[in-house]
């Protein structure tokens, strides 16, 4: 079986000791008092047939609320596998609407999130709408390191050593 794929973006603030991450944490009642270790980069899957950076780009778009340029210069970090098999493609990028929605004494973004709907509680025959993200913030690279899944970690480290070459 083939495993699945998806694309996302790491997007990113700041330099040095000040460089932060943005991590998003996935709405719906599963993981309503989940925090550490299930917070994510805003991903999504791949369809046949679809371009892999643009859909990291579009994922952004529906999961944020961010319009990322494909003109915007991205860092490429390679793929990670996740615990479920599923391989995620992801890129850096950092954009000028991430300075505005976020002030530095503030680090949490408002999220403007697609819904997805489930039958809510189980075996209620109710449905009902959640948003695919519910928080979005930006973490140093520790804290990060601390909510994202496991398996994102090495897209974090591999961004922080690719800045840090830059400096």
């Amino acid at each position: 079986m083939k495993p699945r794929v998806s694309a996302g973006l790491l997007l990113y603030r700041g330099s040095g000791r000040d460089l932060k991450f943005l991590l998003v944490h996935p709405g719906g009642p599963y993981f309503a008092r989940k925090d550490a270790g299930h917070w994510s980069i805003p991903k999504g899957e791949v369809e046949s047939g679809d371009d892999l950076l643009a859909t990291a780009i579009r994922e952004v778009k529906e999961e944020v609320g961010i319009e990322v340029s494909p003109r915007a210069e991205f860092i490429p970090l390679g793929s990670i596998q996740q615990k479920g098999g599923k391989i995620v493609h992801a890129w850096a990028v950092t954009c000028p609407e991430l300075l505005e929605r976020a002030s530095d004494g503030d680090d949490t973004l408002l999220v403007q999130s697609n819904t997805f709907e489930m039958e809510w509680p189980p075996g209620s025959g109710r449905r009902q709408s959640f948003p695919e993200v519910d928080q979005a913030r930006f973490f140093d690279l520790e804290g990060a390191k601390q909510k994202v899944k496991p398996t994102q970690q090495p897209l974090l480290l591999r961004l922080a050593e690719l800045l840090s070459v830059r400096l």
